[in-house]
């Protein structure tokens, strides 16, 4: 294997987590990442040799996630059918996630897609501002607002969740 795809697939684990942050579904990410792979092979001559793949890919990624969800504002998007209990192929997890973590990954998913996807780039990919808006195509101010607000977002949603966990004893 020559060194371009090595440096490739060790990307992929960085990939599945940030398709995993953009979608809800760990079957969408998995295929957006795989469509990303495609598409960064057939174009490994646009990388330059000595760099490392990392950004490269991202935007390549990104680029296909934006092509996706408009695909889906133009035709609608489908639903999935629930299976019937005889119908289901395999059972879920039974390991107890934290449920903070938990609650984070869901505040997380309930942002816009625009903030999401800037928060992941800089907060957890840990890709500077300048970077993550070459990548997302924007200014480095409107980064840098997405960001702001996407941690608002979070923070009024965070915030809220926990209000509701609150459970007060009231004594007789």
């Amino acid at each position: 294997m020559d060194e371009k795809k090595a440096a490739i697939l060790a990307e992929i684990p960085r990939l599945r987590r940030y398709a995993r942050a953009l979608l809800r579904d760990r079957d969408a990410a998995d295929d957006l990442v795989q469509d990303s792979l495609e598409r960064a092979l057939v174009r490994m001559d646009n990388w330059r040799t000595g760099e490392s793949p990392r950004r490269w890919l991202f935007t390549i990624m990104h680029h296909l996630f934006i092509d996706q969800v408009r695909k889906v504002a133009r035709r609608g998007e489908a639903a999935l059918l629930p299976l019937d209990t005889s119908e289901a192929l395999s059972t879920p997890a039974m390991q107890a996630e934290s449920m903070a973590s938990r609650e984070i990954i869901d505040a997380l998913q309930a942002i816009s897609p625009d903030r999401r996807a800037a928060l992941v780039l800089v907060a957890i990919e840990g890709f500077s501002y300048a970077e993550a808006a070459t990548m997302l195509g924007v200014p480095a101010g409107t980064l840098m607002s997405r960001i702001a607000r996407g941690r608002e977002e979070l923070r009024a949603l965070l915030d809220d969740q926990t209000r509701r966990r609150t459970i007060r004893i009231v004594e007789k």
